[in-house]
């Protein structure tokens, strides 16, 4: 069997475990290096005691051209700034990139210097690498030799809105989302705002309307068709390990029935196994959907008010880490070697 060689750069991380942890049980993959400025010279069993005696990687402190030499795919996965000049360091390399931080999802650089950094080390490279969403670039992702991988607060919520998008019930809409998020995606070093203290038993919101996914979120739903979107975003710290929610409202699309609704929905996904649209009654979970690839969907319609209005609610739950990041650059992955983008991540969840 031909092995795909890969290699990662920043390979001490939450999404970097969770990369070797998919990495690790494949027959048609071989890791040839993880590089890393934390934990030089130790094994990732050292680090991440899941992997303990399961392989003899060690991290190294590698320059990017070394830790991808021989390697057909390289996954990023660092703190924008430092991902950007990574990358381009190896865009003369004969090798194909994965990348897990937000320095190339946005087109724009006015959107970037708002939402993440005044200045962009390689400006002129944003809009060169496909958006990492198999929901919408599935056959773009096959053949692209650079990928960003989406958000987890993005995938999260452009998932809920995509069949609204394309079939043209968005346009021009209002959608007020309230997202809530695990301590996982504050990355593995502690900051004074997630520590355990502060974290466990206690709900605050952060970024209020101003969070760095709103002009990814808003660039997906464009793509999907609906390009006059009005975006209220409000993301909570919740004292969760791992998982994700997204509630997402807006005013019921005029002349659209329930039973019409929720069949676009399941005509949308009907070839992404990994997305469960659920019946009626039945809401979503973390729970249902924790460590693994799996998204869950639910469609609600409020009863009418006095002046015939409704509230259409969309409801989506994930694992932040996995469909949230790494699981994602797998299905990339997967796409990218010739693949169906789901092929060994059909793993169930861990209930309870």
């Amino acid at each position: 069997m031909t092995k795909t060689k890969v290699s990662i750069i920043g390979g001490s991380g939450y999404l970097a475990a969770e990369l070797i942890r998919n990495l690790l049980r494949r027959d048609d993959v071989e890791i040839l290096r993880v590089s890393s400025k934390d934990h030089i010279g130790k094994h990732i069993g050292e680090v991440n005691r899941a992997f303990w005696g399961r392989s003899d990687i060690v991290f190294e402190d590698l320059s990017p051209q070394a830790c991808a030499a021989g390697a057909d795919i390289v996954f990023l996965a660092m703190p924008h700034i430092v991902t950007a000049r990574v990358a381009m360091a190896l865009f003369d390399q004969d090798v194909r990139i994965i990348d897990l931080s937000g320095d190339f999802r946005l087109r724009q650089i006015g959107d970037y210097r708002r939402y993440y950094a005044d200045q962009h080390p390689c400006p002129e490279r944003l809009g060169s690498f496909t958006y990492g969403m198999p929901e919408l670039y599935e056959e773009q992702i096959k053949v692209a030799n650079y990928v960003a991988n989406p958000g987890c607060f993005a995938t999260c919520i452009a998932t809920a809105l995509l069949p609204l998008a394309d079939s043209g019930h968005l346009q021009k809409a209002t959608v007020r989302v309230v997202a809530l998020t695990g301590s996982t995606g504050s990355g593995v070093h502690p900051q004074v705002g997630n520590h355990h203290s502060v974290r466990s038993n206690n709900i605050k919101t952060y970024k209020l309307f101003q969070h760095q996914h709103t002009p990814e979120i808003l660039q997906t739903l464009a793509a999907a068709g609906a390009d006059e979107v009005n975006l209220d975003f409000v993301p909570v710290s919740a004292p969760i390990t791992r998982g994700m929610m997204s509630i997402s409202q807006l005013d019921m699309p005029a002349g659209l029935t329930e039973d019409e609704l929720r069949a676009s929905y399941e005509r949308y996904y009907r070839d992404f196994p990994l997305i469960s649209v659920l019946p009626r009654g039945v809401s979503p979970e973390v729970v249902a959907v924790k460590n693994s690839a799996r998204i869950e969907i639910g469609v609600d319609i409020s009863e009418a008010q006095a002046d015939g209005t409704q509230t259409l609610c969309i409801t989506s739950a994930l694992d932040n880490l996995i469909k949230g990041g790494a699981g994602q650059a797998m299905q990339n992955f997967n796409l990218m070697t010739g693949k169906e983008h789901y092929y060994q991540l059909d793993d169930l969840g861990m209930w309870p």
